[in-house]
């Protein structure tokens, strides 16, 4: 089964709680967990607490790859990864996501593969890398990453698909995902501007020019089961109402699109469904959870 989560990033910059909130809100299944330079992001009892609290699961964590939060869990990337699994296994959250090495990490580079597929089976927990992209700075375009950007050209087992980055990369998602082939574990819900600035925008799904409802839809088809994770930028929203609703958007996007893969795959193996059957009514979306008021003050912080 597909779950559809949202990303503690979506809704940055408020608190892990004020994400763990919305997500509930919105009608979310889970969360993904970016860990960040706030401790609650990396503490097994507050993320257990929220998880409890808004009924909330945690379907996957990110490893602290940003430049960001390069400081946090000290300098060692394959500590940090390794600490990344950890949390995951012991939140239950069955993927890690991660970056490729930055270039200058060159140990780290030289051994990725092997690094990522030890601490998978010590763990056991998918590390899905991530697709990335080139970076252009003042004009100049350099593969920040090594041994490169393209998950798919590595000897990893599993990956993760980025719409946005796929669009920063200038290419298409569609084409990815077959690439990726059955070592797609997890995917980013977010779209992109395909014009080759690489520019990472992580726009709402519709927004950009992404196939985004034709990958979603592939994956339904195929009986894929992993975690659709809302990765949007609503920094924009002026008010939480808005937040909700471009977080609502983007929850509809997934469900549709999910609901019509499965819907194609089960009519290729059965009479075609009458106008007014279950089947040809269009999915609904899943109603608003109650939450209960933030008590973010009473989290345990360790």
């Amino acid at each position: 089964m597909i779950t559809v989560g949202m990303s503690t990033s979506s809704v940055y910059p408020l608190s892990t709680e004020g994400a763990f909130r919305l997500a509930a809100t919105a009608g979310y299944d889970g969360v993904e967990v970016m860990i960040t330079s706030d401790p609650s992001t990396r503490s097994v009892d507050t993320l257990r607490t929220l998880s409890d609290r808004y009924g909330m699961r945690v379907l996957s964590v990110h490893a602290p790859v940003l430049l960001l939060s390069q400081l946090v869990w000290g300098r060692d990337p394959v500590g940090k990864l390794e600490r990344s699994a950890d949390l995951a296994a012991q939140l239950g959250a069955p993927v890690v996501v991660a970056h490729p090495p930055f270039r200058w990490q060159r140990s780290f580079a030289s051994r990725f593969a092997e690094i990522v597929r030890a601490t998978a089976e010590r763990s056991g927990v998918s590390i899905a890398v991530e697709n990335m992209f080139p970076i252009t700075t003042r004009g100049i375009t350099v593969d920040a990453f090594a041994p490169g950007w393209d998950p798919t050209l590595m000897d990893v087992d599993a990956m993760t698909l980025d719409f946005s980055h796929a669009a920063s990369a200038g290419l298409d998602s569609l084409d990815i995902a077959r690439n990726m082939g059955p070592r797609l574990r997890h995917v980013h819900l977010c779209d992109g501007i395909t014009s080759g600035r690489h520019v990472d925008e992580h726009l709402r799904p519709g927004d950009g020019d992404q196939p985004v409802a034709a990958v979603l839809e592939r994956l339904a088809g195929l009986g894929w089961s992993g975690s659709v994770v809302a990765e949007i930028n609503t920094r924009a929203a002026r008010s939480e109402a808005r937040r909700l609703e471009m977080l609502g958007v983007t929850l509809d996007f997934a469900r549709r699109a999910l609901s019509a893969g499965s819907a194609s795959a089960r009519s290729s193996s059965a009479p075609p469904a009458s106008a007014g059957s279950a089947s040809a009514r269009p999915a609904r979306r899943t109603p608003a959870r109650e939450v209960p008021a933030s008590t973010e003050r009473s989290l345990p912080r360790s």
